[in-house]
Parts: C-alpha cells; structure tokens; sequence
C-alpha cells in the first residue's frame, strides 16, 4: 500500500512511461484535524515504482496557485499522457472559491521528464451553459465540473477528455452527466455537448475513465450515497461503479451501472501491468469498520472478466476484501 504518516492520501492516477509508474495523488496534512478539511487544502503529489506495490515519494508534482489564479483554492484530480510533441501534460482540476461558493475548472502543466511541471496559461476550460450546470444556478454545492480524463481518439483524431458535470435540468441529484471537451493538440480544447443525459440514477460520476475488459467496454466512475436521489440511498452505501458501454465515447448505460465496490474504497482506478498485460485495480481506503476516513492507497487487486457470466470481478490474492457487501454495506 501506498501510506503517508502525517498526511492524507485519496483520489490518485497512474502513468506508466515505459520503464516505472508513476502514480499522482491528492494529499494534505492529517494535523487539519478534520479529514474533510482536507479538500481545501490538496496538492498533488508524485511517487515512482517499478511494481506498483513499492513506491517512492518524488518531490510534489503541483501546489495550488497565487490568489486570484483558477487554482487559489486547491489542485484536484486529473490525468496525465504525453503529446505528440513529445512533453507530458497533467490536466487537473483547478478550484478557486467565489462569493457564491467553490468554482471548478479544468488546467494543465507539462514536462519533459514526469517530475518538473510547467503550469500552462489558463484554465482550460470552465463550464458553459446551456449544457452544463452552473453554480449560479442554485441546485449544487459547487459548479461541479472536474476529474478530467484525458485519451487519444481511438480513430486517431485528436483527443477527447471526460469529465464530471451536471446538467442544469433535472431534480438536483439526478444531474450527473458525462461532461466531454475535443483537443487536436493538447492545448487548445473545446467543449462539447455531454456524452450522457441526466436522469439515470446519480447526482454526480466522479474520477471516471472508460476501460476495455475482454471485447467489452465499461464506464468506470464513483459516486456515494448521498450524492443519489434520496429513493435509493437506503439500498446501498454507493462507492465505484462500472456502467456497460459501446465504446471509449459511448453511448453509456449508466442507469445499469453495478457497484463494483462499496465505500470502503473510492476511486478504484485500472492499471495495466506492463509485463503480463493483467488488468489491476487500485483504490484509496475510504473507511475504517469504525466509519472513520483512512486515507492511504492499497495495493494493486486483479479485475478479470468472469468465465461464467462475463462480468468483471476481482480476483486473485487480496480480492476478498474488495468483495461488496450486502446492499453495499458493511
């Protein structure tokens, strides 16, 4: 597992140039006292392994930025690929703070080498209606717009980045949608209309990325109890769900999602392993037995396709802990 002793460590992504993983990670300091302090407090930090299970802590990839930049407030999730022109770009959430609350929009910074980064002008790009909800609009705690996903068009036209949004239409936590922006270069991008409509079941799909899993293909994405409508909190305690998909674009059946953990962990997120090709899972550790937040990451489980019914499961060593309770409770 992945731990810092005075700190926090949760929402994280892996890069694997080749030859080691890096793995980027959202932290801050355990003497705020309250976990959930932490948000506002996040840098993004930076460890190298060469088995995914060892890891040792670099320098911290980004900080948040001076006041009255885009990311005043604090560096949250993202992805990191490299560029045709050879340099790696991390796109992360930049959040600043209005009179009217949290504001999140999406920035960049490159590097040539994983481990000195160069933020880029910005931010990128920011919610705009009439196809994404803003926090003017007074249905949401935040202009939720975060988490960006960033991959290569799979018919090698340019890049696509997803990204958690709402809608401005619909009862408030039924809004969650696939927010979706174009690049052809990395640095200039434009917003699209949503990949998904609202109303299928989740207020939010936070940290997603789309994964293949034998000749089928998924939506991977978190969302928690309290951020579904209210009829169907009872049933489960939410955490990482896998929707099934036609493809990296869509269309999604998010409204068939499964849960594929409960909240014990959150941000599960795919890692190919590089010499067997094996598709692994990793997650940050959400909650203790006790309900109290944990904030360290674990070690690496495998996802597999099962034999009998075709659905991905954990399996292999250490997959018994990650098995969903009843109901998707403890």
């Amino acid at each position: 597992m992945f731990a810092i002793e005075d700190s926090w460590v949760w929402d994280f992504w892996v890069v694997d140039d080749g030859a080691a993983y890096h793995l980027f990670f959202l932290h801050a300091p355990k003497a705020l006292g309250d976990p959930d302090a932490r948000h506002y407090n996040a840098g993004i930090g930076h460890a190298v392994s060469r088995d995914l299970v060892s890891w040792e802590r670099h320098p911290d990839a980004l900080a948040k930025g001076r006041p009255g930049e885009a990311d005043d407030l604090a560096t949250w999730t993202g992805s990191t690929v490299r560029g045709d022109d050879g340099l790696w770009y991390l796109f992360y959430t930049s959040a600043t703070l209005t009179p009217l609350g949290n504001v999140q929009t999406i920035s960049a910074a490159t590097s040539p080498d994983l481990e000195t980064f160069t933020k880029l002008p910005g931010p990128l790009l920011r919610a705009e209606s009439p196809h994404y909800e803003l926090l003017r609009d007074g249905a949401w705690h935040d202009e939720a717009f975060r988490d960006p996903w960033v991959f290569r068009d799979p018919d090698g036209h340019g890049w696509h980045m997803l990204i958690t949004a709402r809608s401005p239409h619909g009862p408030a936590f039924d809004r969650g949608i696939v927010g979706h922006a174009t690049s052809s270069d990395l640095r200039r991008w434009s917003l699209q209309p949503p990949l998904s409509e609202p109303g299928q079941g989740f207020g939010q799909l936070e940290v997603m990325e789309t994964v293949r899993l034998g000749a089928s293909w998924y939506l991977l994405f978190n969302c928690l109890a309290g951020d579904l409508p209210q009829d169907r909190r009872p049933s489960t305690t939410g955490g990482t769900w896998l929707a099934p998909a036609a493809g990296p674009l869509g269309p999604f059946d998010i409204a068939g999602a499964r849960l594929l953990t409960d909240d014990r962990f959150y941000v599960t997120r795919p890692v190919r392993e590089r010499k067997t090709g094996r598709m692994l899972l990793m997650a940050f550790e959400n909650r203790d037995a006790e309900g109290r937040f944990v904030g360290r990451l674990t070690d690496p489980v495998e996802l597999s396709v099962d034999a009998g019914d075709g659905e991905p499961r954990v399996v292999g060593p250490g997959s018994q802990a990650w098995q969903v309770r009843a109901g998707g409770r403890a």
